[in-house]
């Protein structure tokens, strides 16, 4: 891709995050992300095919760089309880940085669209390998986690963390605040049960 193709795919980009967070996606419409691109409509259809490809191509390129993120996060020598904590704290960066809202417009699209899930699937899936090679390190290191498989414990917290984000943007206050608690409890209990296993 030439470097003016580039930058015309990336203006379009741009434009598709600031009107998905401006209007969530049912709504979001492609003339409007020309418009705010300064680009005529057939750029995005050269570029992405659709709506459907370019709102994929969006959570892409937002989900690379946080993936391995926590893939580098997670391969650090520091306790387990800590590499949570900072993934909590990931989170705030990622609700503020306006990543969460769109993976979860990108959720929602995706119950009423199965082509759409079955692309968003695959990325969420890496999410939930980052953690499942967490938990085998973990039972690796401190033996069998109770009555729980590696596999188990990803689950548990991958839908903790999916769960706490839409609570969250609900805009709840309080709810939001007890969310982040909630999901700060579990570091907690990471903590205790490194602590007592050493």
């Amino acid at each position: 891709m030439s470097d003016q193709s580039r930058t015309t795919a990336d203006r379009i980009l741009a434009a598709a995050r600031t009107r998905l967070l401006a209007e969530g996606y049912a709504r979001m419409s492609v003339r409007k992300i020309a418009d705010t691109a300064g680009v005529p409509m057939s750029q995005i259809q050269y570029h992405f095919g659709s709506k459907q490809g370019l709102v994929i191509a969006l959570l892409e390129a937002e989900d690379r760089g946080l993936v391995n993120r926590q893939r580098d996060l997670y391969s650090t020598d520091a306790p387990l309880w800590k590499r949570y904590e900072q993934a909590c704290d990931l989170l705030e960066d990622d609700l503020a940085s306006g990543y969460v809202r769109v993976l979860q417009e990108m959720i929602a699209a995706g119950w009423a669209d199965r082509e759409l899930a079955a692309k968003l699937l695959p990325m969420m899936r890496q999410w939930f390998d980052v953690l499942e090679g967490t938990a085998r390190e973990a039972e690796a290191r401190f033996g069998p986690l109770g009555p729980f498989t590696a596999e188990d414990i990803a689950g548990l917290i991958g839908l903790s963390f999916y769960g706490g984000e839409i609570v969250i943007l609900l805009g709840d206050e309080e709810w939001g605040r007890r969310a982040r608690g909630w999901l700060r409890s579990v570091g907690r209990l990471i903590r205790q049960f490194e602590e007592a296993s050493q």
